[in-house]
């Protein structure tokens, strides 16, 4: 009798004994891993042209990274579905032995490799999620030919659980993550030391915020948690943790643009400065869209299925998430197609989305105070970008040469009446000498920052009267007209100070009414700009030019360090002398 278990209200088959596998203990005597539709197929045969390629390559040669953890797992998807060419093949045992000799031979005393971070249990945990789930196939196949395997494949993931039992993490997502492979491990090889870490990890509690954002507010590492707590939870027979995906996954759509990119504009981790797309979150979408008969989920996993980068991304990789996981074999419900049309303000990281069909903007104010370069930390000066189908306009920036404190950032966004509203004032003063009773009779005084945040020094700045105090107010406002949308720019307080409004559009367009191209420069010197995509096209402006200051905007944050923030694209100037007042119109 197949034997079930509850999530919600929903019965799952137990992915042992539901007809897909092998009893444990027996030869393989008919089918094991059978598809039926051409979503399968296709599957079967991306996974067997990749399984091609690795046949002819060399484990030992190669760079040891996570791609080995991929390639065993593909491999153990061709050799037990029955559908491949490579089934039960023995090309397929012999690259199996050999991966699984490399990832011994790689392992550390300790369990850990080293991928990136030096004997890293988190990077150890991302390597046995598909170690670990080919594995299981192999296991559940029950022939004599992969026992060799089983028996190698078993003394690595073994010692790699001790050290996940005891290791460390770096990061938020990297708690989840060790979780997801202990789950994995215990399913093959239970033991209570590894549900009791899990629980340990668990008792912090997960963070969502009441948007749908994880700490760390990145499209990469959303990804990696929503994956991971979907394994915990239907591993470990878990619903709960279920809950903080769909918040996620409901929330991540709006940051989509129309051709799948994701905005990572608010993200506190290193994709802030790059570029996401939704391909990656398939799995995740397919699967909550069958388990909870989530029609919009369903809508967007069929978009997907359709989108540039799927094949590469999805079916290349994916056979044996299919053949270990049930649930995602069976068909997605109708779609019930999300909006195209909106406007969603993001409260706890101030980020603005609009969409009007093919059109979409992104307004930004929610860096971390004060502002630090680190990972971790939200800095990023990009405070608007604008798509108009193929045209995008990757973002606007605005820096000052204001005691080189550099590019602005808003202290958040409000609306006022049909306008959102970007503010930030800074403040710099001069210092006047220590009061008497804080003097210093070796000249020894504390190294602190100065008050404005712009350098340190052994002044014990926080204890000195200050003067000569300059500021230097900037306002941003924003609103959507009929046919356009307009920034309004207003930097007032020190005059005579440079302002300069960096545009920078995507690579590879055609840009019209602008002058002086340099190294990829331009200005806009008047009247209206134009940048065009294929048939796509912005217009933008008026423009106007007092000043051609335009390298070192990044301030003395990164000056210092030699570091910059310029990006690759086709950048656009217009500069001004404070008091500054402008209005942009971009359609």
């Amino acid at each position: 009798m197949k034997q079930t278990f509850k999530i919600g209200a929903l019965a799952i088959v137990n992915p042992l004994e539901n007809g897909f596998f092998a009893k444990p203990g027996t030869k393989n005597t008919g089918k094991v891993f059978t598809f039926n539709d051409s979503f399968h197929k296709r599957l079967v045969i991306a996974n067997d042209a990749q399984v091609t390629k690795w046949l002819q390559s060399d484990p030992d040669k190669d760079r040891f990274s996570r791609k080995m953890g991929y390639e065993f797992a593909s491999l153990a998807a061709s050799y037990c579905s029955t559908d491949s060419k490579y089934y039960q093949s023995p090309l397929l045992v012999s690259a199996l032995e050999k991966r699984s000799q490399r990832l011994l031979s790689s392992q550390a005393e300790d369990g850990t490799v080293n991928i990136g971070n030096l004997e890293s249990p988190p990077d150890t945990a991302f390597l046995l999620e598909p170690i670990a789930a080919g594995a299981y196939l192999l296991l559940k196949v029950g022939s004599d030919r992969v026992n060799i395997v089983n028996r190698e494949i078993k003394k690595f993931i073994l010692k790699a659980g001790n050290a996940l039992v005891t290791g460390g993490v770096h990061t938020p997502n990297h708690r989840w993550v060790v979780c997801a492979a202990l789950a994995r491990i215990n399913l093959i090889y239970p033991d209570q030391k590894y549900s009791t870490r899990i629980e340990e990890w668990l008792n912090e509690e997960i963070f969502i915020d009441e948007d749908g954002h994880f700490p760390e507010r990145s499209q990469i590492y959303s990804n990696v948690e929503d994956e991971s707590l979907i394994t915990i939870a239907r591993l470990l027979h878990k619903p709960s943790l279920l809950e903080p995906v769909r918040k996620n996954l409901e929330m991540t759509y709006y940051y989509m643009e129309s051709n799948g990119d994701l905005i990572t504009t608010d993200s506190r981790r290193q994709d802030q400065y790059s570029t996401k797309n939704i391909v990656s979150y398939y799995l995740n979408y397919r699967y909550l869209a069958i388990r909870d008969n989530n029609k919009r989920f369903a809508a967007i996993a069929t978009f997907i299925e359709n989108m540039n980068g799927f094949e590469e991304e999805i079916l290349n990789t994916s056979l044996f998430h299919f053949l270990e996981n049930s649930l995602l074999r069976k068909e997605l419900p109708p779609g019930n197609p999300p909006p195209v049309n909106y406007e969603m303000l993001f409260a706890t990281s101030h980020l603005l989305r609009i969409r009007r069909g093919e059109t979409s903007m992104t307004l930004f104010g929610g860096v971390d105070w004060p502002i630090i370069i680190a990972s971790g930390r939200s800095n990023n000066p990009n405070f608007f970008s604008y798509r108009k189908g193929n045209a995008f306009l990757k973002y606007i920036r605005l820096s000052s040469n204001f005691f080189n404190m550099g590019y602005f950032y808003s202290e958040g966004i409000k609306k006022e009446r049909n306008k959102y509203i970007l503010y930030k004032k800074l403040t710099v003063p001069y210092y006047q000498p220590l009061p008497k009773n804080m003097k210093n009779a070796k000249g020894d005084y504390t190294l602190s920052p100065s008050t404005d945040g712009r350098f340190w020094n052994k002044m014990d700045f926080e204890n000195r009267p200050v003067s000569n105090v300059k500021t230097l107010e900037t306002r941003i406002s924003f609103s959507e007209m009929k046919d356009s949308i307009e920034l309004t720019f207003s930097v007032t307080g020190q005059v005579n100070v440079p302002v300069t409004i960096e545009f920078c559009f995507l690579e590879g367009g055609k840009l019209s009414g602008t002058s002086g191209e340099t190294n990829g420069n331009h200005f806009l010197q008047s009247g209206m700009g134009t940048y065009e995509f294929g048939n796509d096209l912005i217009q933008f402006g008026p423009g106007t030019i007092s000043h051609k200051l335009i390298h070192g905007l990044e301030g003395e944050r990164y000056s210092t360090h030699f570091g910059n923030l310029k990006t690759e694209g086709m950048h656009v100037y217009i500069t001004g002398i404070t008091p500054f007042n402008h209005t942009l119109a971009l359609k």
